[in-house]
């Protein structure tokens, strides 16, 4: 037998070693491939395909019907493709094309057409202003100042569409509301809006003046454009700085990492990171699944897409040195079907993270969800069949929260179109295994029966965790401003559900102030004016490109009620909303907010925005853990921080260590509003899994400090705080 000499060995494995893939690249061919698949006779977002079908039906000889409606859809294709002064010129000519063939047409193709002439208007306005001359006070509603469009063409065209619809169809509340945004963009509302037409300006009012947040994306570096995405504000690299990851559900959009410079800008590290190629995702959430300390980061695709979303997730792990490996083969995460949600909580207290994945099922493509418990060693084996959490139905979010303060995460799945589900965590089973039970009905928590994004928190500070979930449903578009206008509608509505206490829950949504017609997609919660109550920011939306919905921010006034106060602190964005997420971005001591804007169709892009917090001069603490024993990120660790306020009243303030929202990512670290405290009293940390009580008395007011499991003390540390320089 030929022996190979050592020198030789290590030439073969050298070669070996290179031949074989990474994961990232692997991965990144994996996509490419799902890529090429695509066909636009089954794919409606591959709209400049689409369009280019309809045009080639255009050289073949139509009788009056086809070609009326092969030149409707054409123009439908080039509006969603992002082309719509093409799409404009193409109903035009429909609209000279249809002269002398009114009885051949469908009923109501007038309308129509003049309805599809109106968006297309409006939307090349926004795309000649919005898109390509973006400012601070873009697509702010109520549109002012800089945010009028200096380019009008497009909104004087959509002013002559609506107003001849509502002529014809006075109650026609869409078009109506549509008019108003036109005559918005114009710098002529509410002034020069017909009177019969005008939806008063005092129905966007806020209940309370939350000061004024201002976009400062673009001179930060972080205006990306693009389509609906998740976002992550975390800090991935350790210097202190809050960093953001951001995702863009499009397949082909690149997954983007930005690295917070400490000077009011951000910059692009997305090809330093080894991030190149790993491309869509609907959502993305952070993690620390190995306890190494670096922040790791999921990301889900297909979501929506049904047969044609058969996207596997990514996986990526941080190496800690900037860059980023795609590990979701190796860990066992690998599979292909539809999702935008999954949650990461200790369910089984071993002091490593495991993660529910959300799928979504629809008629003809049944699709299992996955419980991945984490094996400790870098893999995970799916338990979700033996758990009973396969077969879920459309699960549009999930969230772990202990709704009983036994210690163990309970899991709460947001589903569209069934009822929602609660399970709590029943620990081991005599034979072993893991036991959930569904307490849904006696909980009270299944409703709303199409919601969508959803999280545990206690808005009330009573130390008991409480249910937040969006309503994502409209017979029309027309419910939204029904709903401003206080008219009867019939959009479903978020529900709060408050904790009894005793394993089940109240509805107090109306009593709150949230029983609004919000479609809501992204959103996520964080004190905003550091008052010790959390304060919610829902984003908005659907594909369709009348959504034209402001994303709306309620503060949370003393865990009583919430006031919307979107107009006053210029939230009241138009574009579609999608990831959230509340951070402290500049070190300043409060949140500012983060939000990835984008619709779905190839044309509906957007840039983000980052609302800068102009401060409220309340005080806070910060607290970054490490655990030891439980999960190193700390997440699902309880925090009980008792203040002395002006007077000598103790007061108590809880929170509970996670990302947020379901759709949307805040950074681990927790930044805690403490109102007006003259002192803190104490800061009481309950680590999750291994059950350790810390209790601290030497905590000062405005601090950050680092929380270690085993340590006895806290550990002050600082971090570099700066300006934006936008204005």
């Amino acid at each position: 037998m030929m022996t190979l000499r050592a020198p030789l060995i290590a030439v073969l494995a050298v070669f070996l070693i290179a031949a074989t893939p990474t994961g990232t690249e692997e991965m990144v061919a994996t996509l490419r491939g799902i890529l090429a698949a695509r066909s636009p006779r089954t794919d409606r977002f591959l709209n400049l395909e689409r369009a280019a079908q309809y045009r080639a039906m255009l050289a073949r000889k139509l009788n009056f019907p086809s070609e009326l409606q092969v030149r409707m859809g054409l123009a439908e294709e080039l509006l969603q493709a992002g082309d719509p002064a093409r799409a404009k010129d193409e109903l035009l000519i429909v609209r000279e094309f249809v002269k002398g063939h009114e009885a051949q047409l469908p009923p109501g193709f007038q309308r129509q057409l003049g309805d599809e002439l109106g968006i297309v208007w409006l939307r090349l306005g926004e795309q000649m202003n919005c898109v390509m001359h973006a400012g601070i006070e873009s697509c702010l509603m109520p549109i002012k100042g800089s945010g009028v469009h200096s380019m009008q063409e497009g909104s004087r065209g959509a002013i002559a569409e609506y107003t001849a619809l509502l002529r014809e169809q006075p109650g026609d509340l869409l078009s109506q509301w549509l008019l108003n945004i036109a005559y918005m963009t114009v710098g002529e509302y509410p002034a020069g809006v017909p009177a019969k037409y005008l939806i008063p300006e005092k129905v966007f009012d806020s209940d309370y003046d939350i000061g004024r947040f201002h976009d400062v994306a673009a001179a930060a570096g972080v205006d990306a454009v693009g389509h609906s995405g998740g976002s992550i504000a975390e800090d991935f690299d350790g210097d202190g700085l809050i960093d953001l990851m951001l995702s863009s559900s499009a397949p082909e959009d690149q997954l983007r990492l930005f690295h917070n410079n400490g000077d009011g800008t951000f910059t692009d590290r997305t090809a330093e990171a080894g991030l190149t190629g790993l491309i869509g995702g609907l959502n993305i959430v952070s993690t620390d699944y190995d306890n190494d300390g670096h922040p790791d980061v999921l990301v889900l695709r297909g979501a929506w897409l049904g047969k044609q979303g058969h996207y596997p997730p990514s996986l990526l792990h941080n190496r800690g040195d900037g860059t980023f490996e795609d590990v979701t083969r190796a860990a066992g995460l690998l599979s292909f079907q539809p999702t935008q949600t999954a949650a990461w909580a200790d369910f089984d207290g071993d002091g490593w993270l495991d993660v529910f994945v959300g799928a979504e099922s629809t008629p003809g493509d049944k699709n299992l969800c996955h419980l991945y418990r984490n094996n400790r060693d870098g893999t995970f084996t799916d338990i979700a069949l033996q758990s009973g959490f396969a077969d879920l139905g459309f699960v549009k979010g999930v969230a772990w929260g202990d709704i009983d303060n036994d210690g163990f995460p309970d899991l709460y799945i947001s589903r569209l179109g069934a009822p929602n589900l609660l399970f709590r965590n029943e620990g081991k089973a005599n034979g072993g295994g893991w036991t959930f039970r569904d307490v849904t009905a006696k909980a009270g928590v299944a409703q709303p029966l199409e919601s969508f994004a959803t999280w545990f928190w206690d808005y009330d500070n009573d130390g008991w965790e409480d249910i937040f979930v969006a309503g994502y449903h409209t017979d029309t578009l027309a419910d939204i401003p029904k709903s401003y206008l206080k008219l009867p509608n019939r959009a479903e509505t978020p529900r709060l559900y408050r904790n009894n206490h005793d394993g089940t829950f109240r509805d107090v949504t109306r009593e709150v102030g949230l029983d609004r017609a919000i479609l809501v997609m992204g959103s996520n919660f964080g004190d905003l004016d550091n008052d010790g109550f959390l304060d919610l920011y829902l984003g908005t939306g659907e594909p369709d490109y009348r959504a034209l919905l402001p994303n709306r921010m309620f503060r949370n006034a003393g865990g009583k009620r919430f006031q919307d106060v979107t107009t006053s602190g210029g939230f009241g964005h138009l574009q579609k909303g999608h990831g959230v997420s509340f951070a402290d971005f500049d070190n300043d001591g409060d949140l500012d907010v983060f939000a990835k804007m984008g619709g779905a169709y190839e044309g509906d892009t957007a840039h983000s925005v980052l609302f800068e917090n102009p401060g409220h001069g309340n005080h806070w603490i910060a607290l970054t853990l490490e655990g030891t024993k439980a999960n190193r990120a700390g997440i699902g660790a309880r925090i009980h921080v008792r203040v002395r306020e002006k007077g000598g009243a103790a007061r108590d303030i809880y929170r509970t260590v996670s990302t947020g929202s379901s759709f949307g990512g805040n950074p681990l670290c927790q930044q805690i509003g403490l109102g007006k405290a003259e002192r803190i009293l104490a800061v009481e940390i309950r680590w999750p899994g291994s059950g350790t009580l810390q209790r601290f008395g030497n905590a000062a007011l405005d601090t950050r400090y680092r929380v270690r499991e085993d340590s006895p003390m806290l550990k002050q540390f600082t971090a570099k705080s700066f300006s934006f320089h936008a204005r």
